[in-house]
């Protein structure tokens, strides 16, 4: 499996504060199946701000002392960035960087409780500049919860995203893993990854979200989720179906 949504690099922000909590994050990845994993370390969300530059050699000095300590794991390069106004010219400077680097997929975190007003023309600039945004843990936000018209209407205009693998599972709550799951059924997200933060309070769980996926919504959905993070980090068109509006009744439902 490939994971492309981790904290795993140490010390930069709220993921693994240590080189041990970070080999032991990397066997723990290895022992759910996972031999690719994309550090996606915060960037401009106030507190944290990992520049591209920092984060590829960040990434480069873990892969060597990996490959020193045999865990059969590979770190590729990525950034979770706090939707902002200067978004396009960070791209075009050097400081966001895209997942494994020459990829045009950018990871864009919304602000947990509303969307900026801003961010359908930023996402639609982004895009103009030949990039794919990929909105990170949408059914987390408050504003999405309350009308997924928005990101319907999003993922309409081309913008993908990206649900939590705790999530899938109800380990954020009931509430919350089943709107992940109207997300997958409506086709609006595309992706499962960790976010994993630690091993003991935000661990990974994507095996045990895979498994609830397949169990859930079947063979061509489980692959085609299996299959979006390999022609991702290869640069490559991923799969998406036509995105559909969930019904407000099923809405209503969740709370």
């Amino acid at each position: 499996m490939i994971d492309i949504h981790c904290h795993i690099l140490p010390g930069i922000d709220d993921g693994a504060q240590t080189i041990n909590d970070t080999l032991d994050m990397a066997k723990a990845a290895v022992d759910q199946g996972i031999h690719h994993i994309v550090a996606t370390p915060h960037h401009r969300n106030g507190k944290y701000d990992n520049i591209k530059t920092d984060i590829l050699k960040y990434t480069s000095i873990l892969n060597d002392k990996l490959a020193e300590e045999d865990i059969q794991l590979t770190i590729l390069p990525g950034q979770e960035t706090r939707i902002n106004g200067d978004m396009v010219e960070g791209l075009e400077q050097g400081e966001i960087l895209p997942i494994n680097e020459n990829t045009k997929y950018v990871f864009v975190e919304f602000p947990s409780g509303h969307i900026p007003r801003y961010a359908k023309q930023l996402l639609f600039d982004i895009q103009l500049k030949g990039y794919m945004p990929v909105i990170v843990h949408p059914e987390r936000n408050k504003e999405i919860m309350e009308d997924p018209d928005k990101l319907y209407r999003m993922v309409e205009k081309g913008v993908l995203s990206q649900v939590t693998a705790s999530s899938v599972c109800g380990k954020f709550g009931k509430k919350i893993q089943k709107f992940s799951h109207q997300l997958i059924e409506t086709n609006l997200t595309h992706f499962i990854a960790s976010d994993a933060h630690n091993t003991s309070t935000r661990g990974f769980y994507l095996k045990d979200a895979y498994d609830e996926l397949h169990k859930a919504h079947g063979n061509e959905t489980f692959y085609l989720f299996r299959e979006n993070p390999n022609l991702m980090i290869d640069g490559k068109m991923v799969n998406h179906l036509p995105p559909e509006q969930i019904k407000k009744k099923s809405i209503f439902g969740l709370f």
